[in-house]
């Protein structure tokens, strides 16, 4: 469980992203949290110096199509980085795990294999209130937090 807020960090750390393209592959899934994720990456990278034009937003289903959204945006020359947002909560089956293993070991593996850098965005929650708290709430935002690692990353 988090125990910062996901919101804060030193801004005088942040390279300038004026002049960096980024892609945002989101899931449709649960759109309320994916959603408040969505407002705050893109608020971030904005705060950055990224310009509105060089932000683009993909969407998916659900948390598993998250892989094959990131891989087709890291086979376009332009970006600098690609940020995935999604949200899994746990349910009463399984499936849970499998989503979570699964999306997590395909965003590795494009990581360890693309020219650019894949950045994790995905919640796995026990609850929708824990998700609500990392989404915006309590605990910040996810999506800032995925908006500084993917500037840091893209000048890396």
């Amino acid at each position: 469980m988090a125990t910062k807020n996901l919101s804060n960090y030193d801004a005088s750390h942040v390279p300038d992203a004026s002049n960096m393209i980024f892609g945002i592959v989101v899931a449709d899934w649960n759109p309320d949290i994916t959603g408040a994720m969505l407002e705050g990456c893109v608020s971030t990278l904005e705060k950055h110096g990224a310009l509105p034009e060089n932000i683009h937003v993909k969407t998916v289903p659900g948390s598993f199509e998250l892989i094959y959204g990131a891989h087709q945006m890291t086979l376009n020359d332009g970006y600098d980085a690609v940020i995935i947002l999604g949200s899994v909560i746990r349910g009463e089956t399984p499936h849970f795990d499998y989503i979570c293993q699964g999306v997590t070991a395909g965003i590795a593996r494009l990581n360890a294999t693309s020219s650019i850098p894949v950045v994790f965005g995905l919640l796995t929650t026990n609850d929708r209130q824990q998700a609500l708290d990392r989404a915006g709430g309590r605990l910040g935002n996810k999506g800032d937090e995925c908006a500084v690692v993917a500037i840091k990353m893209a000048k890396f």
